[in-house]
């Protein structure tokens, strides 16, 4: 169960005061858990990045080698005041994965330690500006895509997962959570069968996955559309990375307040923390090496997706 963790996350984040250092406080009676914050200033704002690692009884950061699960709560804001009052659509990525980070470090506690390390990542900012989309509104960001990546996407992580609300669209008509093709190097790969299992199990529904093309893994910033930021962590990184979407039957904008469902998000927490167990155990994989392996070898490398190409476009 990870209610509980969820409308503690949710609770706290819904303050026009709260900072980094507010959720630093919640893992203060954990001294397992280590988490930092840095205050990074950008054009329109500035935000804190937050990152926590909960380690794991046979992970890097005391000397394992079990694999590490990235966690990373991508979103532009967690509020767009002054112009909206309260927490935004946009947030529930943040809520998830501080909520997931909680149950690990309750879970650590209750001598339930993982394999492997899992390093979580997201940033707080009560203030951030909202920008046109189409169909609906987006939440902006005080800083950009690239800081973002630089502050999140981590060298550390073997595996990432994704969390950003996907609501914002009239691909994914379902409401709950939703999954995305595993995201390497410039390819979208086959949906993980275990990734499929482990939905399953936590949902208790058929898996629901989510279409995604070739410009929404290219960088922000190149003048194609995007179905939100869910996927900028893969043009940062080597690892396998998959979006873990928090979905709605019908398009809300990120700016939207109101609009975010506690037992939605804490899907997507329960569905984390079971990737988590089984990832750093070496039970799940997000790929299968061997196959991609043998694309490489017949296609070559498609990296160019992940950098912004061809800058000399003819208009």
């Amino acid at each position: 169960m990870s209610l509980k963790q969820t409308i503690t996350a949710f609770e706290t984040m819904d303050s026009a005061y709260v900072t980094g250092g507010t959720i630093k406080d919640l893992f203060a009676s954990y001294p397992d858990v280590a988490v930092t914050v840095q205050t990074v200033a950008g054009e329109e704002g500035s935000t804190d990045f937050v990152k926590i690692i909960v380690p794991g009884k046979q992970g890097r950061s005391t000397g394992g080698t079990a694999p590490t699960l990235g966690i990373i709560g991508r979103l532009g804001g967690i509020g767009a005041r002054p112009s909206r009052i309260g927490l935004v659509s946009d947030a529930d990525g943040a809520v998830a994965a501080v909520a997931a980070a909680l149950k690990l470090a309750e879970m650590q506690q209750n001598g339930d330690v993982l394999v492997g390390d899992v390093i979580i990542s997201t940033h707080i900012c009560p203030d951030a500006p909202t920008q046109p989309h189409e169909p609906v509104d987006f939440m902006g960001s005080p800083v950009d895509i690239l800081t973002m990546n630089q502050h999140e996407v981590l060298e550390e992580m073997d595996a990432i997962l994704s969390i950003d609300t996907t609501k914002g669209n009239r691909i994914i008509n379902h409401k709950g959570i939703a999954i995305s093709p595993t995201v390497k190097e410039g390819y979208i790969l086959r949906i993980s069968e275990d990734l499929l299992r482990l939905m399953e199990m936590t949902t208790g529904q058929l898996p629901v996955t989510f279409p995604i093309s070739l410009q929404d893994i290219t960088p922000y910033g190149n003048d194609l559309f995007h179905i939100n930021s869910i996927l900028q962590p893969s043009v940062a990184t080597d690892a396998p990375v998959v979006g873990v979407a928090i979905t709605a039957q019908t398009a809300v904008p990120g700016c939207g307040t109101g609009a975010s469902h506690e037992t939605d998000i804490a899907l997507a927490v329960k569905f984390a923390v079971e990737v988590a167990k089984e990832y750093t155990g070496g039970i799940t994989t997000f790929f299968d090496q061997d196959e991609f392996a043998q694309i490489i070898s017949r296609y070559g490398s498609m990296k160019v997706f992940q950098t912004m190409g061809n800058t000399a476009v003819k208009s």
